[in-house]
Parts: C-alpha cells; sequence; structure tokens
C-alpha cells in the first residue's frame, strides 16, 4: 500500500479516523475500570500493577487525543455513553479471577492483536502515535497472564480445567455483546487495507495461544520471541 496516497485518500482518512476514536474510547474505559478495581485489588502488587495501568492507559488517551488533532479527525464516539456505563458495571461486579480473563485476555491481548495487524497499512502519523501504547499494552497483558495464573493454581485440577474449556465462551460473548453496540468493525478494518476474514483466522490463533499459555504447568514464550508489533515497528518490551 503506497502510505502516503492513504493519507490523502478521505475514505482512508475517515474511517482510520474512527478507528482511532474507537481505540481511545476503549484506552479510556480500560482507564476507569483498573481504577474502579484499586479498592478491591487483592494484593500490593496487584494494586500497584494496576495504578500503573491507570497511569499508563491516561497518557495513551493523551497521545491520541493530540494524534486525532493533527490527522484531522472527526471525534465522534463510536461507544455510546450508555454503553459505556455497561461495560463499567460490567467489569465492576466481576470476581478477580473473571476480570482478570476478560480484561487481559478478552480486550488486553485480543484487541491489541487486531490493532497491531493495522499498524503495518497505517500512515506514519498514526503508527508512531501506537508506538508507546502497544509496547505498554505488552507489560499490561504480561501482568494480566501472571496474575491469571496465578489465580488458576489455587484452583483444583478439575477447576481449572473447567475455567480454560470455558474460555473462549466468553471471549465469544464478550466479541458479540460488542458487535451488538453497532460499530461497524469489518467495514473500517477493510476500509484501511486489511483482510477482515484472515484478522478473525489470526485472532483465533492468538486466542489458543494464549490459553494454552494459561495451562498449568507452561510457560509464556520468552520475551524476544514473534511479536507482530516488535517485528513491524522496531517496539520491544
Amino acid at each position: 500500500m503506497n502510505l502516503q496516497k492513504s493519507v490523502e485518500d478521505n475514505g482512508y482518512r475517515q474511517s482510520m479516523g474512527q478507528l482511532l476514536m474507537l481505540y481511545t474510547q476503549v484506552d479510556r474505559l480500560i482507564m476507569e475500570v483498573c481504577a474502579q478495581r484499586l479498592v478491591d485489588a487483592p494484593d500490593e502488587d496487584a494494586e500497584l500493577s494496576l495504578a500503573k495501568q491507570v497511569g499508563d492507559e491516561s497518557r495513551h488517551v493523551s497521545i491520541q487525543r493530540q494524534w486525532m488533532r493533527q490527522f484531522g479527525a472527526v471525534p465522534t464516539p463510536l461507544i455510546t455513553p450508555e454503553q459505556e456505563q455497561m461495560i463499567r458495571e460490567y467489569f465492576q461486579a466481576l470476581p478477580w479471577i473473571d476480570f482478570l480473563a476478560d480484561l487481559y485476555v478478552c480486550v488486553e491481548a485480543l484487541s491489541s492483536e487486531a490493532v497491531e495487524r493495522i499498524v503495518p497499512l497505517a500512515d506514519p502519523g498514526t503508527r508512531e502515535s501506537l508506538r508507546i501504547p502497544l509496547a505498554d499494552e505488552l507489560d499490561h497483558v504480561a501482568f494480566g497472564m501472571s496474575r491469571l495464573r496465578k489465580e488458576l493454581a489455587r484452583l483444583s485440577k478439575a477447576e481449572r480445567q473447567t475455567f480454560l474449556e470455558r474460555l473462549p465462551e466468553r471471549i465469544e460473548s464478550l466479541a458479540n455483546a460488542f458487535h451488538g453496540f453497532g460499530v461497524p468493525v469489518r467495514r473500517l478494518f477493510e476500509a484501511v487495507g486489511a483482510d477482515y476474514d484472515r484478522l478473525c483466522e489470526l485472532l483465533e490463533d492468538r486466542q489458543k495461544e494464549l490459553i494454552d499459555e494459561l495451562a498449568f504447568g507452561k510457560q509464556p514464550p520468552q520475551s524476544g520471541s514473534h511479536h507482530p508489533v516488535q517485528e513491524m515497528t522496531g517496539i520491544s518490551s
């Protein structure tokens, strides 16, 4: 794809602007649900990690808002205030282990994977605006996965197996709820040059990898292993 041509194309600018707005809304929501969870953090390590993430997400929102102004994106929310409140209430009511699974596997890991896949299709300014947020999200996912493995280790073998077997259903349920919000995700991704069907296949593969990492006794990939955003943008963890 000719990146300069993409920037000058009105269809690209409109669709990428909407994706940037969506990404900013999601980061702000993550900031808010992590802030809500601080008072119920099970220990100091979790409390400090959540507090750091609140600061990280706040920085991401500022970076994205600044770039959207420069990019000329129309700051029209894709998620309504009512839908945002539903999301906050949903995460606030979750038990700790379910909070970890839904936020860090279903949302952080898989949504950041989707964003990473459009990085090479984006114009240089958009790629730069995503560099710091995507790098921080590697740490957030690592925290969530580590804590989730810790919680799973406390369960019996049967309970652990049941939890992992049901995780794909949790992911699908959240995805269906999000699609029910009416956000035209397929249209937006395809408008910036992404193969949406192929993207869905890649996300299914990533989902299987994440669940495999959570299986008791298995360790996550070592740092420096294959990671698309690192290869595409030079980001290191």
